[in-house]
């Protein structure tokens, strides 16, 4: 799963990337270039990190990633401040909600098992050798 977790982490870059070359600019152009070095960073951690690092990490990608969804719905619906609007037929719309909200799922469980994983191996250690 942490494997599958960069792969989105680093799709959501990529995608990001491909905008700002498309030319987006601006403080929205900003934002993704912003948006990538996070995603960049957070698949780094994914897949180098152990233990309650990972369980960190892990949790951190997928806040990362929520609120990366719920910034292009609220641009999509209401907007966002300094006037940033978003409509569904712009260039890599539905396929950023599809790659994000997979990517919610990956990372749900990513964490799930990363952040259960040190407590069991920390449970299995702490026992006490009965003679």
């Amino acid at each position: 799963m942490k494997i599958l977790s960069a792969i989105d982490l680093l799709a959501i870059a990529a995608i990001h990337l491909f905008l700002v070359f498309d030319g987006v600019g601006g403080l929205l152009g900003v934002l993704f270039i912003l948006n990538v070095i996070a995603a960049v960073v957070l698949a780094i951690g994914m897949l180098v990190l152990r233990g309650r690092l990972l369980g960190v990490a892990s949790v951190l990608s997928l806040l990362f990633v929520i609120a990366s969804l719920a910034a292009l719905l609220l641009a999509l619906t209401v907007g966002l401040p300094g006037g940033i609007r978003e409509v569904w037929s712009f260039t890599l719309v539905p396929e950023t909600v599809i790659v994000e909200a997979i990517g919610i799922v990956i990372l749900a469980i990513t964490s799930a098992f990363a952040v259960r994983a040190p407590r069991a191996a920390g449970g299995a250690s702490t026992q006490v050798n009965p003679t």
